[in-house]
């Protein structure tokens, strides 16, 4: 007899059963695809053997989700192996928003073939196959997917695990190494739809064999689905890098793989980013440093990026010594606070730099700006006294949300990572480092979420995550707490006593990467950019040949002013030169003609609003003039 109950609610016995019987005892049942027994996740049909507290998991929640997709994923093989006998699977993992399959299919396939595979997975769900739980040997499972499924790539996984036993999900003729759980049949797979296909090498590795990767997404209802379907959609209007190549702002060429080419008006963008940045660093307080691009190995040895971080990085050699392009600004940094001798006086000391790094990234994962190999990092190092930690820690906050919220209009969220596996260091310095990040996010009153494990290989971490327009959200900013490099530079200072003292070093980005940066700018704006950084602020667009002259005097005269503009010289109607300027997304035209010349003013155009009506030109400055700036 086993006796189940919810939490802090009712319970019931029962001899014998299976934990959906026990939620169904309880009353809890509807909805659930999944439960939670003793603060473990398991299937309904997971047989009962012990007592404790148990919990239905609903598919609309994030924890079913999961399961839902994961699920999803394996009606997916399932169908592929019924349309294609003597596919091989590599894995097979839900991932946010959706799921993936990596499988070697005979003969391969393309997005053509999407609607036949779904067509399919509807036929077996419309089926409700029982999906089934075994748990083997791993010699059992390996003979298993050797023998019966001739499947190297499970083969290989089951291989390298540590445990005796493994479990597998049968459905079917379909079966697939996994821990769970899962749903009860595939009947609970209804609102679910392939996406695209890409390749992937098995393991991420270019030296293995290349697999088909299809991707697809499921969810608990189909009003839900469609929602995401027209947020994809949006999102594909909005790609940068299409709208890049349309607006002439960068471009990705073969010879530089990773490596983005940025073109004139790009580069307007760039400097106009660069330019705010350096003006509000100087206002709170920042000096700016440049460090080599190229050090000494030795120097990264010190560091702990050759222990750490080595296969991200590139090396060459000068002078027949070992040198390394560097990935990350700090040791560079940190050579500029060791040139002379510090005093508490001097501190906080806070020292930024718009510093390029190389990082290699497997081409299989390079993305337009988003994925790179070459970028600027808007970089800061902060020494400070530990009795200043916190505030500095609070003044770095003010300056993300003065830039994330009131320049660009983003909403963000924040995430506290603490201790890795890999970290340098005692347990009391990470206790004390991270300590020091949650009371500042605390007296500032900050909503943050607790992320375990996954803090810098040198000091926990505070990110924030920019959610666009559409939804989606983006790692930009982040505040590292680091003892380690101090340490390991010996980094000191004269305190009051006379005697050296180690200063605590802040890492912190606000950027993040300026190209990254970039490319989340032209989707969440969809390429219109806010008026005080778009590339071209006004176009004048002379009605005909014969105005040509007074549309360059007007294009001078708003030259001076500092005012970005050009003037559409072409021989073409009226109509087609206004569409072409909304199609650039500029934010003002300003049509000239035979009313215009005489009386020396303009008829603008705003690029949402339309027309403004005929005005002076003393007028046009004022209203260009109330357009948002951040200088």
């Amino acid at each position: 007899m086993y006796e189940l109950k919810e939490p802090g609610g009712k319970s019931v016995r029962l001899e014998e059963g299976t934990a959906g019987e026990a939620l169904k005892k309880l009353g809890a049942g509807k909805g659930a695809i999944a439960a939670i027994l003793n603060g473990r996740a398991v299937d309904l049909f997971h047989p009962l053997n012990e007592d404790g507290e148990i919990a239905p998991i609903t598919a609309g929640s994030e924890e079913g989700l999961d399961i839902l997709r994961h699920s999803a994923a394996h009606l997916m093989a399932q169908a592929v192996e019924e349309l294609y006998p003597g596919t091989r699977y590599g894995v097979g993992p839900s991932i946010k928003d959706g799921f993936y399959y990596d499988m070697e299919i005979p003969g391969g396939i393309t997005e053509e073939d999407l609607p036949k595979i779904e067509k399919e997975m509807r036929r077996l769900a419309k089926r409700s196959i029982p999906v089934e739980r075994r748990e083997m040997t791993k010699d059992d499972a390996i003979a298993y997917f050797r023998e019966v499924k001739n499947d190297p790539f499970k083969v290989e996984i089951i291989s390298e695990l540590e445990e005796d036993k493994v479990s597998l999900y049968f459905q079917g003729n379909y079966a697939d190494l996994c821990r769970g759980p899962h749903v009860p049949d595939t009947s609970w797979i209804k609102h679910f739809r392939l996406l695209s296909v890409a390749g992937a090498y098995w393991r991420g590795d270019e030296k293995n064999v290349m697999l088909t990767r299809v991707y697809g997404t499921a969810f608990a209802d189909e009003e839900a689905l469609e929602a995401y379907i027209r947020r994809m959609e949006e999102a594909r209007s909005r790609d940068h890098r299409r709208l890049g190549r349309e607006l002439d702002l960068f471009s990705l060429q073969p010879e530089g793989p990773g490596f983005p080419f940025f073109h004139p008006k790009g580069m307007v963008i760039m400097n106009q980013l660069t330019d705010f940045w350096r003006k509000e660093h100087v206002k709170r307080g920042y000096s700016e440093i440049r460090t080599p691009l190229i050090l000494n190995r030795d120097l990264w040895i010190r560091s702990g990026h050759w222990d750490h971080y080595r296969e991200n990085m590139y090396f060459t050699e000068i002078d027949e010594n070992p040198f390394a392009i560097k990935p990350m600004n700090c040791p560079g940094g940190m050579l500029v606070y060791k040139s002379q001798i510090r005093s508490y006086r001097d501190l906080p000391l806070r020292m930024a730099e718009l510093g390029m790094v190389h990082r290699h990234e497997r081409s299989g994962v390079l993305h337009g700006l988003m994925r790179v190999r070459c970028f600027t990092q808007d970089d800061a190092h902060l020494y400070c006294r530990p009795d200043q930690v916190k505030d500095e820690i609070i003044g770095i906050m003010d300056l993300c949300d003065f830039i994330y919220r009131e320049v660009f209009g983003f909403k963000y969220s924040i995430e506290l990572s603490t201790r890795p596996e890999n970290s340098m260091g005692s347990e009391e310095q990470w206790g004390i480092a991270e300590r020091a990040l949650k009371e500042a996010l605390d007296e500032r009153g900050a909503e943050y979420r607790l992320n375990p494990g996954d803090g810098a290989f040198y000091g926990p971490k505070i990110d924030f995550h920019l959610e666009d327009c559409i939804g989606r959200t983006w790692q930009c900013g982040t505040i590292q707490l680091d003892f380690q490099m101090p340490e390991k530079f010996d980094l000191t200072y004269i305190g009051a006593d006379g005697k050296e003292h180690r200063p605590v070093m802040l890492h912190r980005t606000v950027l993040g990467s300026l190209e990254r940066f970039f490319g989340i700018l032209i989707e969440n704006f969809a390429g219109a950019f806010p008026y005080w950084i778009a590339p071209v602020q006004a176009r004048i667009l002379p009605v005909a040949g014969d105005f040509t002259e007074y549309a360059r005097k007007v294009a001078d005269e708003l030259r001076a002013e500092g005012i970005r503009v050009e003037v559409d010289e072409r021989d073409e109607k009226l109509g087609k030169k206004i569409r072409d300027a909304q199609t650039q997304k500029i934010p003002y035209m300003a049509v000239v003609g035979e009313k215009e010349r005489e009386s020396g003013g303009v008829a603008p155009r705003e690029r949402a609003r339309g027309d403004l009506g005929a005005m002076s030109m003393a007028r046009f400055k004022e209203v260009l003039a109330e357009e948002f700036s951040p200088f």
